[in-house]
């Protein structure tokens, strides 16, 4: 009766909660700091808990009983990996055929994060892994002083000393424990009114695919495993662990029922084993140490490696499947944000797809928690009635199991393939460049070529000539994407056409654009047409170079770019670093006709063949089995992969190497040099360039959200004008 209480006021909890943060929408984050609070008051035991708790367990065991506790558990550990990984690689069998690309992303620039096992596990000062909660460490501290204790003469006084420490933990947790409806009720306001609808849109298949094949795992796959091989019905697992369930799932954090998930078991235990007393001390030392190894909520992520092959038209073959598991099985021992981008690299899936990993977790980790809690408690049984004599071979019950299990596989890939099959969205990645606009608040006209001016301008005298005359000139480069090029409706847009925008505006002038190529500006002609007035500035991504520096004044650099290369998505660890490229001997690379780039390559990989190319949108037209890759920045190289989705962008680690981008002006223009660089500075510290870059470079739209949707202001209208968005334009040069 007592848990059908908790149970309800849990449930209660949770309704109330969503129902309030439907009500109130985005001013549910008055909840967050309760939330955060009840979260912490529940993490605050639980490492000196699981510390006491397997010293004391381990301690009071003979040598014997640790040895088949440690090869027993191993053997139930192979046998729950292998079931999750074999849930995990059934994700493709949900997808449809797909491929995508992606704007520029910080994310590239990173450099993997080693995986150190030895500073996980093996804590060279225990008191500071305690202290910074690194909890690998303080388990295998803990086992290390429990086995010590096993061979000590007089190890009974020590025993009762930490049995009444764990009990007295054990008093603290149920205390916070009782708080948890309150604690999920302020953890179910803050979610329910803060998370949009948004944020899940580009996930929709994966998060279905996910939550789908994470139910069956916690639901039925391994409580019936534990059925099958133990007796123990899949209800009274439930029964027991309810509490412990929705908690874990609701705050996100396995971490923090763990002692709640040891006390189930050891009343599961103590009911269906009696006469075996020794049963009901092992999850004490089985729950806190299989924390530490993989649960089937880490391995059901391996999902995603095969979720962003396919998005991004990269799949993986099922070959690699095996040495997928494997190497996922090592890497998941640390974080799975670390192992995630690792596996992404090593099996050669566009790194950029780790923002959808990201993403995916807002909804996922909820799922991924709940399977990692009916993993501990799988675990924790299985363990502990194998060591002690109390496994069952029923062949009837595992025939039964796997029968039914095959179905509701079947069922769940089934219907998740039919959901894709509604849900799934063509690739559209061309199209939001194609939608992407600038702001026009004033005159502009783009003329077909360079007109002469009524009569060439004085030297010294352009900036004045270009206000008398109302009018600023700007030729930019034609195939300039995306810092200048034409969309959908026909307009002339991107970064630079966005500035002259702006710059027109705060001059009080009209614009005239002129198209040029990269042969025209790399001559005299370039020089000329500044000169002449033709022009009075050239815009379109201008790198940087001493030739050009040469020729014409350059402004103060406005961007950065990085080097790069743009590959097919199969080659791209052949060129993940300079060492790579070495090995792979006379690559074929074309590259723009700047020599710059080719001076770079060639000092870089004197052995590659260089191919100039007049044109980037040339370069996607070359024959694929003729060259290796495309020499672009990868800023720029990602919008075009955006057009060609089966490319991929990869900058080589460890030395990256930046271009500044500039302006050229005329050479002798000495006050509308200061005036334009001066200006560059201002636009730099007001914030214009950054959100011109977070648009045009980052592919993120500036837009205000709006506010959550919310019952208090979207149905019953109780909206405070006050604290309403002021709308905003989409266009970052408003």
């Amino acid at each position: 009766m007592a848990g059908g209480v908790k149970t309800r006021r849990l449930i209660g909890g949770l309704i109330a909660g969503t129902v309030t943060g439907l009500f109130l929408g985005d001013d549910a984050r008055m909840f967050e700091t309760a939330a955060d609070a009840f979260v912490k008051l529940l993490q605050m035991a639980v490492l000196p808990y699981v510390t006491v708790s397997i010293v004391a367990s381990v301690g009071a065991l003979n040598a014997a009983d640790l040895r088949r506790l440690g090869t027993r558990g191993a053997l139930v550990l192979a046998v729950v990996w292998t079931v999750a990984l074999a849930l995990a690689f059934l994700m493709p069998m949900t997808f449809p055929s797909a491929r995508s690309a992606s704007f520029f992303s910080t994310t590239m620039l990173d450099r993997p994060a080693d995986i150190n096992l030895v500073d996980l596990y093996i804590p060279a000062n225990p008191f500071f892994a305690m202290a910074n909660s690194i909890v690998p460490a303080v388990v295998l501290f803990s086992m290390v002083s429990g086995a010590a204790l096993i061979g000590l003469p007089r190890k009974r006084v020590l025993l009762d000393v930490l049995e009444a420490a764990s009990g007295t933990l054990a008093r603290a947790m149920g205390f916070v424990v009782s708080l948890t409806p309150y604690g999920l009720f302020a953890i179910a306001a803050t979610t329910a009114g803060t998370l949009r609808v948004e944020q899940a849109a580009r996930l929709q298949i994966y998060l279905i695919a996910y939550a789908a094949l994470a139910l069956l795992l916690a639901l039925w796959v391994l409580p019936g495993l534990v059925s099958a091989l133990t007796g123990i019905r899949p209800r009274e697992i439930f029964a027991s662990t309810r509490e412990a369930l929705v908690t874990a799932t609701i705050a996100g954090d396995q971490f923090i029922v763990l002692p709640l998930l040891v006390a189930a078991c050891r009343e599961l235990a103590v009911r269906h084993y009696p006469h075996r007393p020794q049963m009901a001390a092992m999850p004490d030392v089985v729950v806190p140490v299989s924390f530490n190894f993989p649960h089937s909520g880490k391995l059901l992520s391996v999902s995603f490696i095969l979720f962003a092959g396919w998005f991004s038209d990269a799949p993986i073959n099922p070959i690699e499947y095996p040495r997928l598991g494997l190497t996922a099985l090592l890497t998941l021992f640390g974080s799975v944000t670390t192992a995630v981008p690792f596996l992404l690299d090593l099996f050669r899936v566009p790194a950029d797809t780790f923002q959808l990993f990201v993403a995916s977790g807002v909804v996922n980790s909820r799922f991924g928690t709940l399977v990692a809690a009916m993993h501990t408690v799988t675990v924790a049984l299985l363990v502990s009635c194998a060591a002690t004599g109390g496994l069952r071979w029923r062949p009837r019950a595992l025939a039964r199991f796997g029968a039914i299990t095959v179905v509701l596989t079947i069922a769940a890939v089934g219907g998740v393939r039919l959901a894709a099959s509604v849900l799934i969205d063509p690739y559209s990645g061309a199209d939001v460049l194609a939608a992407m606009t600038v702001d026009r608040r004033g005159d502009a006209i783009v003329l077909p070529a360079p007109a002469a001016p009524p009569q060439p301008p004085r030297q010294g005298t352009r900036l004045a000539t270009i206000t008398a005359a109302r009018m600023l000139r700007v030729a930019y480069l034609a195939d300039a994407l995306p810092y200048a090029y034409v969309n959908g409706d026909g307009d002339l847009v991107g970064f630079d056409v966005a500035l002259m925008h702006r710059l027109a505006l705060e001059l009080g002038v009209r614009l005239e654009f002129v198209p040029i190529t990269r042969r025209d500006l790399e001559r005299p002609a370039g020089a000329t047409l500044l000169e002449l007035g033709y022009a009075d500035i050239i815009a379109g991504g201008l790198a940087v170079t001493t030739t050009r520096a040469g020729m014409m004044q350059l402004s103060s650099p406005y961007l950065d770019e990085t080097f790069a290369f743009v590959v097919p998505d199969g080659d791209r660890r052949r060129f993940a670093s300079w060492d790579a490229m070495h090995a792979a001997g006379a690559l074929s690379i074309a590259v723009p006709d700047l020599p710059y780039y080719a001076e770079k390559l060639r000092a870089r990989l004197p052995l590659a063949h260089l191919r100039t190319v007049q044109s980037i949108d040339a370069m996607f037209r070359l024959n694929p089995a003729d060259t290796d890759a495309f020499a672009l920045p990868a800023e720029r190289g990602s919008a075009w992969t955006l057009r060609y989705p089966q490319y991929a962008v990869v900058v080589p680690l460890p030395q990256t190497v930046r271009v500044p981008l500039a302006f050229a002006l005329p050479r002798g223009e000495t006050e509308l040099m200061t005036f334009v660089n001066t200006w560059i500075d201002l636009k730099r510290r007001d914030g214009t360039l950054d959100e011109l870059y977070q648009y045009w470079i980052l592919g993120r739209d500036p837009t205000v959200l709006r506010p959550r949707w919310s019952i208090i202001r979207d149905v019953l209208k109780w909206e405070d004008p006050a604290a309403a968005p002021v709308p905003a334009s989409r266009h970052p040069a408003s």
